[in-house]
């Protein structure tokens, strides 16, 4: 990429998402016996107002999609790390049930539409393949950020015991508001022309008729089950089927994270260098899960000596990684350029949703599963991600150009409908159409 793609304030931006990943992975690993020793509440009440609230912040994800239209991407950015801040700040003090329950929600309210936030934020600062660029810097600063904050705490504990987690709570907050203080340098880059933003049906109605977008996120959220089995499904494989020690797991967590941090922006931008289209690199990163899906089939069927097992689980892990780093650059630029600009808080908004109703169906569905039969699980993600990488190719063609391609062809394809007057891609003219 030359020099002219950067964006204004974006390594402040970068550093900020960075600082705000230390916090986050200060908590999320040992959120059960943090928050159980920050406000002194039993394990059962605590996973009870974490599971409720969580859920309780999912409901609020539409209303942050309306705040980004209304408000901007930075400014509502600006609002949550401060919300955020002031939640870690009060947890320490939140020691009874109704008190932890009032901050838990508010935070929860605030990582539940942070995704929708930052997505768009990238929208408002970056266009074309500078938008693929800054969504692999993030994934790769995000996944550096938490291995550091889970490291921190480790560190902490192992030194000073568990009274130390109210201090990281107070870390955590600090590092929240350093972010804030990073990300309000960021310039929004040149809008499209003054007044083509007006004028536009601005509601949720307007992403309901658009049934390319709605198609697009029906395949995230069949690819978003994949990335939520190496929390959820690897785990419980390992211990119940593979019988293999728990060690493994941490091991598989690892090797995840090093990778994605270690290599993300280099696969991104090969993969951006290949000058293919961005349904393609998705769907290729379908493809590449399918194939490490498979791969446990074939483990799970075969199970070797405890040996082949850890060096085949670790191999299977390394392409599991591979297609997380292929497809999430390419699938969030796909998402943020399909969305009109005058709506894009409410289309991500929608999006976003794809992630977090696989994340909550995740372990109920894979525990059902894998009750029947250890191989099941990985059968039906393997379908469901050649599913999707089949959805993405065919809706191709109905996608906006610059959704399709992080640098728009220099001869007009014919590809991709040009956004109509109120922002929406064109329904096609039939299905049977060329």
């Amino acid at each position: 990429g030359t020099r002219a793609e950067h964006v204004a304030g974006e390594r402040a931006l970068l550093v900020g998402v960075g600082i705000s990943a230390v916090g986050i992975g200060m908590y999320v690993p040992f959120s059960l016996v943090f928050f159980h020793h920050v406000t002194g509440l039993s394990f059962a009440l605590v996973g009870l107002v974490l599971t409720a609230t969580g859920l309780a912040g999912l409901a609020f994800m539409p209303l942050a999609g309306t705040a980004v239209d209304r408000f901007g991407a930075k400014r509502a950015n600006l609002a949550l790390y401060a919300l955020r801040t002031i939640g870690f700040a009060l947890y320490p003090f939140a020691d009874s049930p109704a008190a932890f329950a009032a901050v838990a929600l508010v935070t929860a309210v605030a990582d539940r539409s942070f995704p929708v936030v930052q997505q768009s934020l990238i929208g408002e600062v970056a266009h074309g393949s500078a938008r693929d660029r800054l969504q692999a810097s993030l994934r790769a600063l995000q996944n550096a950020g938490m291995g550091a904050g889970a490291l921190i705490v480790s560190g902490v504990l192992a030194l000073w015991g568990t009274s130390a987690f109210a201090h990281t709570a107070w870390g955590n907050a600090a590092a929240f508001a350093l972010a804030g203080l990073l990300v309000a340098r960021v310039r929004p880059a040149a809008a499209a022309p003054p007044g083509s933003a007006r004028g536009v049906p601005a509601g949720y109605r307007m992403v309901l008729r658009d049934r390319p977008f709605l198609g697009l996120t029906a395949a995230n959220f069949l690819t978003a089950l994949g990335y939520a089995a190496l929390s959820v499904l690897f785990p419980l494989y390992i211990a119940t089927w593979l019988h293999g020690p728990d060690s493994l797991t941490g091991a598989a967590f690892t090797v995840n994270t090093a990778l994605c941090a270690g290599t993300g922006v280099l696969v991104a931008s090969r993969v951006r260098r290949s000058g293919a289209r961005r349904t393609r690199s998705a769907a290729l990163g379908g493809l590449l899960f399918a194939a490490a899906f498979t791969g446990q089939i074939v483990l799970g069927t075969l199970r070797p000596g405890q040996t082949a097992t850890m060096v085949a689980l670790l191999a299977i892990v390394v392409v599991y990684t591979l297609a997380e780093l292929v497809h999430s650059p390419s699938g969030g630029a796909l998402s943020v350029s399909a969305a009109p600009e005058a709506v894009r808080g409410r289309y991500l908004a929608t999006y976003q949703l794809s992630y977090s109703l696989a994340t909550a169906l995740a372990p109920s569905l894979f525990t059902f599963l894998l009750a029947v039969d250890g191989r099941l699980p990985w059968a039906f993600l393997a379908v469901a991600a050649l599913g999707a990488a089949f959805a993405l190719i065919r809706l191709e063609r109905h996608l906006p150009a610059e959704a399709v391609y992080a640098e728009p062809p220099a001869e007009p394809v014919g590809r991709g409908p040009a956004r109509g007057a109120d922002g929406a891609a064109p329904a096609p003219a039939s299905p049977t159409a060329a």
